[in-house]
């Protein structure tokens, strides 16, 4: 519901507004109170309280903005960040209003966000956690024996525990800007075959193919964060493989710098989730068991990187089937 005044674009212009009406209505009331024969003094004590009147009613409506805020104020002190005040004043204060919802509503969003994160960092440690457990109290038990086939898998759990850390520390650090870029021109070939050559050793049953058009090709940026995001890249690829499949890496120049392109013979991303797959602890196969798969940290690392270097990297679908993720990085001056 809109205020008096509202339309009013300034501050300034109300105060003004309301002096105005405050000692037109005084000189009003006192001039009809002579013309009625009113005493001079009654005249000015009605004449000013309606003026008191009047400015309470316009000065009310000034202000609740600035009462609304104060109590949704309070409101997200004790952690509601669903409070909102109203807009409808085209002054300073309308404004302060507009820029308080905005905030609000991105402390809303941060406030979802956190409460997700702890969640799911719950989760994911809690499963390897108790994988851990479960053997030990096995182990210990006498249950089982301390073969080396046991070890292994409680090995891998260890693993996965310190994949995760180090996931969670790289992003931290990504976030809060911590992690500044060893910018340089490098070339690119020699990167690409770095992480293919350590998905191999993981994944030797599919196969890995890298291509560079021009084997001087070179890229501007750091060469470590590059990499990370080609392995987390490649990584997802192969697991996402058939047995026996073939993951492709391409490289070449194009009008926008570099373009790398990483494609599997996987089912693909479907479209719904294209859009979501660089959000935190997200899996695109709502199936895959988080055993089978990476945390849901892999992607969201490769967005940050990119982004950093002033790049893009985006999903896009293959024919007949697959995935081709692709990253743009600016070039090196030739």
């Amino acid at each position: 519901m809109r205020r008096p005044l509202d339309q009013i674009p300034s501050i300034k212009l109300k105060l003004g507004a309301v002096i105005s009406a405050a000692v037109a209505v005084t000189v009003f009331v006192f001039w009809v109170g002579i013309k009625l024969g009113l005493w001079p003094s009654v005249s000015g004590i009605i004449a000013a309280s309606l003026a008191l009147l009047l400015v309470r009613f316009l000065a009310r409506g000034m202000t609740s903005p600035l009462r609304e805020m104060a109590d949704a104020a309070r409101a997200m002190a004790r952690g509601d960040y669903s409070r909102r005040v109203s807009t409808t004043s085209s002054d300073e204060v309308g404004e302060l209003a507009r820029a308080f919802n905005r905030m609000a509503a991105e402390l809303a969003v941060t406030d979802r966000m956190r409460r997700d994160l702890v969640a799911n960092v719950s989760h994911e440690l809690r499963t390897p956690i108790s994988a851990l457990q479960a053997r030990l109290e096995n182990l210990v038990d006498g249950v089982e024996p301390a073969d080396p086939e046991t070890l292994r898998v409680m090995l891998a759990q260890v693993e996965r525990l310190g994949r995760l850390v180090t996931q969670l520390l790289d992003l931290s650090r990504l976030e809060s800007g911590a992690v500044p870029l060893d910018r340089c021109e490098f070339a690119l070939e020699p990167v690409l075959q770095h992480a293919a050559r350590e998905s191999r050793l993981r994944a030797p049953d599919v196969r890995l193919e890298v291509a560079v058009d021009d084997p001087d090709l070179a890229a501007d940026g750091d060469p470590e964060r590059v990499h990370q995001v080609l392995a987390n890249l490649v990584e997802n690829a192969v697991r996402h493989s058939p047995r026996g499949g073939t993951v492709h890496v391409r490289a070449r120049r194009t009008a926008e710098g570099v373009r790398i392109e990483v494609y599997d013979e996987g089912p693909g991303i479907p479209e719904a989730d294209r859009g979501r797959v660089f959000e935190r602890f997200y899996r695109s196969d709502s199936a895959r068991s988080s055993s089978n798969g990476g945390a849901g940290l892999g992607l969201a690392i490769a967005q940050w990187i990119v982004d950093l270097h002033g790049g893009e990297i985006h999903p896009e679908q293959r024919a007949p089937h697959g995935c081709r993720m692709v990253v743009t990085l600016p070039a090196a001056r030739p």
